[in-house]
Formats: C-alpha cells, sequence, structure tokens
C-alpha cells in the first residue's frame, strides 16, 4: 500500500471530488490541534492499550446535538465520510471507500456498541488487509458543552507499514476531531 494513513483517514476526500478544508483560523492552528491530540495521548498512555489513540476535546454544542452529528448519515457526510447508510444500532454493518492518489482504500464497520447520547463504537477494518479495530466515541455533559473522548484501539493489528503507522491515525484522527468542531460550530450560529 505504501499511502499515508493521515491521507486516508484524516486530510482527504471524503466524497468523490471533496477534500477536507485546510483550518483557516490562522498560521500554526493544525499543529496546535496536533499537539491538543498528543498532550491526550501522553496523559492517558498508562491507563490505555498501549497502541490505542485517544483525543479529548471540549465541543461547544449540547450532548443532543453532538450525538446528532455523530449518528445522523447526513451530518456525517458532512463532517465524516460519505457513508451510504447509517444507523446507530448494534449489528449494524457500513463501509465507505476512500480513494487517495489511485489507491482505494475500502473501509468495513460494524457497530457494536449505542447507548443514545453516551457512547458509539464500531469496528474499524479495511477490506483485504489484516487487522481489526475499534473506534468509541463517548460523551460527557460540561454544561451546555460536551465533552467528547474518541479512542481508537487495536492499531498494532494493522499491517506494519508506514501506511498504518500510528502518527499517521493521530493525524488523521485530529484532522477528523476538528472537522466535527467546525461543523457543530457552523451548526450553532
Amino acid at each position: 500500500m505504501g499511502r499515508s494513513i493521515s491521507k486516508i483517514l484524516g486530510r482527504i476526500a471524503r466524497s468523490p471530488g471533496r477534500v477536507f478544508r485546510e483550518n483557516k483560523k490562522g498560521p500554526g492552528k493544525d499543529n496546535e490541534d496536533e499537539v491538543k491530540t498528543r498532550k491526550t495521548i501522553d496523559m492517558n498512555e498508562k491507563t490505555e492499550s498501549a497502541d490505542a489513540i485517544v483525543l479529548e476535546r471540549t465541543l461547544n454544542a449540547p450532548i443532543a446535538r453532538v450525538w446528532q452529528a455523530l449518528t445522523d448519515v447526513d451530518q456525517m457526510r458532512a463532517w465524516y465520510f460519505d457513508l451510504k447508510e447509517f444507523k446507530a444500532e448494534p449489528g449494524f454493518e457500513f463501509e465507505f471507500i476512500v480513494e487517495h492518489e489511485g489507491t482505494k482504500y475500502h473501509h468495513l464497520c460494524k457497530v457494536t456498541e449505542a447507548i443514545s447520547q453516551k457512547k458509539l463504537a464500531y469496528t474499524w477494518r479495511y477490506k483485504g488487509e489484516p487487522g481489526d479495530s475499534l473506534v468509541t466515541f463517548e460523551l460527557l455533559p460540561d454544561g451546555n458543552k460536551t465533552k467528547l473522548r474518541l479512542t481508537h484501539k487495536g492499531l498494532d493489528t494493522f499491517p506494519k507499514t508506514a501506511a498504518y503507522a500510528r502518527k499517521n491515525f493521530e493525524m488523521g484522527w485530529t484532522g477528523i476531531a476538528t472537522e466535527l468542531e467546525q461543523f457543530l460550530e457552523r451548526q450553532g450560529r
């Protein structure tokens, strides 16, 4: 494969012809987001599996609105990936394909847990590749805001190639969390 997973997971096309926008909040903002992620990872290193990525953000939106962004397929298409269908129901399987530089990455996922306005978890793997991981979104109230804890574990089950390097997943999830944060900010106006 040889392609960087950050390009697959983070700042690349979510739907044909559509790419993650660069952050327009000013110079260094993307780096600040990466630093937030790395600090969270470092703080949780002893309590999480060694390969887990843990990202925490406080989102300027109530839990109900964040949950809707995480589970409504139309809203997911605006900030996440171009999913044909999605249901926050255990057992529901979904998939999406991301193409980057002529290589297609076929993601296969299955919802394992859905507790309304609290937790959403699903498996994450790639068709034709070894490995099976788990992505979890946990929501906690913080006044009129929501604390999001995003965990991706099982990265050590993926091929030991540059395309599946941990740092690429870190950058990818940081980009996705930023997209969610910006989407919610636009919705709140």
